[in-house]
């Protein structure tokens, strides 16, 4: 599987401030993944290897970077400069809710108008192009799949409006677990539910910090950039998908792309 590195994207709020560190890819061998393995728990069966998705950016496009800096009648940078630096993140892993979130959002406690906030970023929530396709005909070829995300309670939003859960579950979430990618802890916390070896699921990300933590622990990583070259990545490692199988099936309308702030 050939991986080309770019800089990580701003995927997911509070971001932090430029520039980013680059992350090289750590060394390791070529791996061999039996795609209808019995997994060594017992479970009969069940398929691998088991493909464990982010969402925001991967799945779904994120609000935040156009529609919320618009919100506030902000540029991006400002409101990077202004907001707390670890509001969003402690929202994310469920320690606050969106109540104190509102109340600290702001590092000098200005308040504003959540509902409006919530009703902007619902909004902006869109399929990646080609990405409902893609796990349509993976939900259609029996792989077991979950969300593997950062984002916090109003992941539920998403649900509603998008209804992801018709191709994966929303298993790995951080504000169910109460951590954060790229946290080892997290990973392992994944890898023991699952009661798979790491080398049997597919770990699918925009952010490269992300993929790295997750192939440092032994799980085979994927930078996402596109849903095409996803698939020729996913092909790459047998997982061929054919373009007629990962077209729109006609009973799913396909989502609206046009969502203003």
């Amino acid at each position: 599987m050939a991986l080309t590195c770019r800089a990580p994207s701003i995927s997911s709020f509070p971001v932090k401030p430029f520039p980013f560190p680059s992350f090289p890819y750590p060394k390791r061998s070529k791996m061999s993944l039996n795609l209808n393995t019995n997994a060594s728990s017992g479970t009969t069966n069940r398929k691998l290897p088991i493909l464990l998705f982010d969402i925001m950016d991967t799945i779904v496009r994120d609000p935040f970077y156009h529609d919320v800096p618009a919100f506030f009648g902000m540029s991006l940078k400002e409101l990077i400069e202004c907001k707390h630096p670890t509001a969003w993140s402690e929202f994310e892993k469920g320690r606050i809710d969106e109540v104190e979130l509102a109340r600290i959002f702001f590092k000098d406690g200005r308040s504003f108008d959540l509902k409006g906030l919530k009703n902007c970023m619902g909004r902006g929530y869109s399929y990646i192009e080609g990405v409902e396709e893609l796990l349509h005909a993976l939900k259609q070829n029996n792989y077991e799949i979950h969300a593997f995300t950062n984002y916090p309670i109003w992941y539920k939003m998403i649900e509603d409006k998008l209804k992801i859960s018709r191709y994966l579950s929303w298993t790995f979430c951080s504000c169910i677990i109460g951590k954060r990618k790229p946290d080892p802890d997290f990973y392992l916390e994944v890898l023991s539910h699952l009661k798979v070896d790491p080398a049997n699921c597919i770990f699918i990300d925009d952010r490269l910090r992300n993929v790295v933590a997750a192939m440092e622990l032994g799980i085979v990583g994927l930078h996402f950039k596109s849903t095409d070259l996803l698939l020729q990545d996913l092909s790459s490692m047998g997982i061929d998908i054919p373009i007629d199988e990962h077209r729109q099936s006609p009973d799913q309308p396909k989502p609206t792309k046009e969502h203003t702030s």
